[in-house]
């Protein structure tokens, strides 16, 4: 007997790929930090974890572009300053593409670290030198902080009063003991300004 082909009609139909998107997610604030030795990163993170990693994105400003600052309308910007009122490296090299951000309708709040009493003529300095750049690309600033309770002699991170910081003021050099508490208040104010609807958890670290 021969067998003969069987001729296979139709189509043989290939699985069908699904096209899924997956769309980023943006946290309502956005903070930039520069940190060479670790300090000013570790706040970063201490902010994220008092607010909640789903309402903050830490980015390193070495690592970004002008376009990352796009996509936020809340900021909160990490500066330290450096020996004689230095800006920290990061920060310098971005200081040209900073200087070129639209900042109008943005809300950005500042925290600097710096030594109070190894540099007291240049304490904070970079924080306000950074504050003076926004400010100037149309940037609205909160979380200004008392000066009570430091001991400088100068600083270019005043407001015009002369009473507040223009950010909140981190010395972990020499008083590392008060930065948590600090920070738990400073979080609670800044939520506030911002206008966020959230609860800030209060850490002891």
């Amino acid at each position: 007997m021969r067998l003969l082909p069987v001729a296979i009609t139709g189509k043989i139909r290939r699985p069908e790929i699904m096209n899924i998107q997956f769309e980023a997610h943006v946290a309502e604030i956005g903070l930039f930090f520069g940190s060479d030795e670790g300090n000013t990163e570790g706040v970063a993170y201490k902010i994220q974890e008092r607010l909640g990693d789903e309402h903050v994105d830490v980015l390193d400003v070495g690592d970004v572009t002008q376009l990352e600052f796009a996509d936020y309308d809340k900021l909160i910007l990490g500066i330290p300053t450096w020996d004689f009122g230095q800006i920290q490296s990061d920060w310098e090299d971005f200081w040209d593409d900073v200087s070129e951000i639209d900042f109008t309708g943005k809300t950005v709040a500042l925290y600097g670290l710096g030594d109070q009493f190894g540099y007291g003529d240049y304490f904070l300095d970079a924080m306000g030198m950074l504050h003076d750049v926004i400010i100037e690309r149309g940037a609205k600033t909160i979380g200004f902080w008392s000066v009570e309770g430091y001991d400088f002699d100068v600083s270019k991170a005043l407001s015009a009063s002369g009473d507040q910081f223009v950010g909140l003021a981190i010395d972990d050099d020499q008083q590392e003991d008060l930065t948590a508490d600090r920070l738990n208040r400073w979080c609670h104010q800044i939520v506030v300004e911002f206008g966020l609807d959230l609860d800030v958890t209060e850490l002891d670290d």
